[in-house]
Formats: structure tokens, C-alpha cells, sequence
């Protein structure tokens, strides 16, 4: 009995620290400033023309580290948008604080990938049902066996809906979220390929474990940028036009 209300007590007396100052080393933001709904990109600059494009009365919330992060709304609904830096690590860190210290219950990463088989193209959208990786992020879990991270059910159902309604060709499955982007094995993407995995991208996995462990919504959504079947890749025009079809996406399901 005692050992709860001292835990209740933490927990308040946290959350009352986090009104004063911000909660997190990595986040300048105060507690309720960041949306309960976050789109996160890659790139931090990709964030700041999210926020600029589709946001209206955006509002800088963490430039810490140069990681730009904005709220807004987004026809009538409160959003925030927030970069995530390349790789698992990264997404891991922001992905955490947001679930766990901001009250943030869905995050939707938008990104690039390499196409690994034949049924992706470039400027395909791929969606990630489930996300393989070479990491062992699933190892501070302390788990008896391998966990297998997956989307958001619901969020991909909504997804997908939006796709035919928006006349955008998308695939659904497994992607590959890889530690490194030069490997020293490249032959070994092969062996990926033919268990029908459709893409290689480096976030999806750890922020799908990260939402599973705080028990809220994620989702990650990929355009092929550059295709490891044929060597065809997109010019940096059609880059800017894919992403915009893929921001619309997430805008218009979150």
C-alpha cells in the first residue's frame, strides 16, 4: 500500500516538475505543447516544410539539437510535426520521450526506402505492416525470443483507404529496417528478398517497439526513392512530389 502511494507521488511530483521545465534533455518543449497526433520525418528540415505547408499558426516547440518541431492544426486538428533523425537509435530516443513524457498516443513516420523486389517501383508507396531489422533494439526488452514489431492495425486500415481515395498506388507488407546504410555485404539483401520483404528503410522497427511497449499507435509509410532491383532512382523533382503525396496522406489520416 505504501509502495503505491509512493509511486503515485513520483509520478505527480514529475509531472509537476515538467510544467516548470522541460521534461526531457533531448526536447525543449513544455508538457502539453506537443499534439497527441505526431508526423515525424527523417530529415528536420522536411519537418520545418511540413509545419510551414500544411500547418496553420505553427508554432516552434524544440529546435534542440537542430531536431525542428512544430504544432499546429491541420483542418480544424491540433498536429504536431517533428523530425527524427536518421536511424534507430535516433528515432528511438524522440520516439520514446514523445510516447512516455508528452502524452503522445500516434506517431506516423514518413520517409524514403530502397526498393528490394520487383513489386515496389520508384515513387511507389510502400506501408509498412511489419518491419524486420538487422538490429538488436528488440534486446533491451529483455524478451525470451524474438519480437516481431507491427503497425497500428486500425491506422493502416485508415491509411489505405485514403490511398484508393487519393488514386495513389501503395503496397502493404514487410520492410527492412537496417543498422547501416553502406554495408560491406550488399549480396546479402537477397536473402531478405526472397522471404518478400519489400523495402529497406532504417526507423520503422524500433519506433513500432517503442509504441508497443507504451501501448499506443504508430505506423511508418515509405516512398521508393531508388530501386536495389533495378538501380532506378528518382530525380530530386520527383523526390519533392512523391513525399508531398505522402505528407498528404498522413495529414489526412491523423
Amino acid at each position: 500500500m505504501y509502495a503505491i502511494i509512493a509511486i503515485f507521488g513520483a509520478i505527480n511530483k514529475l509531472r509537476d516538475n515538467t510544467m516548470a521545465s522541460p521534461p526531457t534533455a533531448h526536447l525543449g518543449a513544455q508538457y502539453g505543447e506537443i499534439a497527441e497526433k505526431v508526423i515525424m520525418a527523417g530529415d528536420p528540415l522536411r519537418a520545418k516544410f511540413m509545419a510551414e505547408t500544411y500547418l496553420e499558426n505553427p508554432v516552434l516547440f524544440n529546435e534542440v539539437r537542430g531536431m525542428y518541431g512544430y504544432t499546429g492544426t491541420y483542418k480544424g486538428k491540433r498536429v504536431s510535426v517533428m523530425g527524427s533523425g536518421m536511424g534507430m537509435p535516433s528515432i528511438g530516443i524522440y520516439s520514446y520521450e514523445l510516447f512516455n513524457f508528452f502524452d503522445v498516443d500516434n506517431i506516423i513516420r514518413i520517409g524514403s526506402a530502397g526498393g528490394m523486389c520487383d513489386k515496389v517501383k520508384v515513387r511507389d508507396i510502400v506501408i509498412a505492416q511489419g518491419a524486420c531489422t538487422t538490429s538488436r533494439y528488440s534486446h533491451t526488452f529483455n524478451l525470451p525470443g524474438d519480437f516481431a514489431p507491427i503497425s497500428d492495425f486500425t491506422v493502416l486500415r485508415t491509411l489505405v483507404e485514403k490511398s484508393e481515395e487519393l488514386g495513389i498506388k501503395y503496397e502493404v507488407g514487410n520492410v527492412l529496417s537496417s543498422d547501416v546504410f553502406y554495408g560491406d555485404t550488399p549480396e546479402l539483401s537477397a536473402n531478405w528478398q526472397k522471404m518478400g520483404v519489400l523495402a529497406v528503410e532504417m526507423e520503422a522497427s524500433a519506433l513500432y517497439m517503442n509504441a508497443a511497449r507504451s501501448g499506443n499507435e504508430a505506423l511508418c509509410i515509405c516512398t521508393i526513392s531508388d530501386s536495389l532491383v533495378t538501380g532506378e532512382a528518382c530525380s530530386a523533382e520527383q523526390r519533392q512530389t512523391s513525399f508531398t503525396n505522402m505528407m498528404e496522406i498522413a495529414f489526412n489520416i491523423i
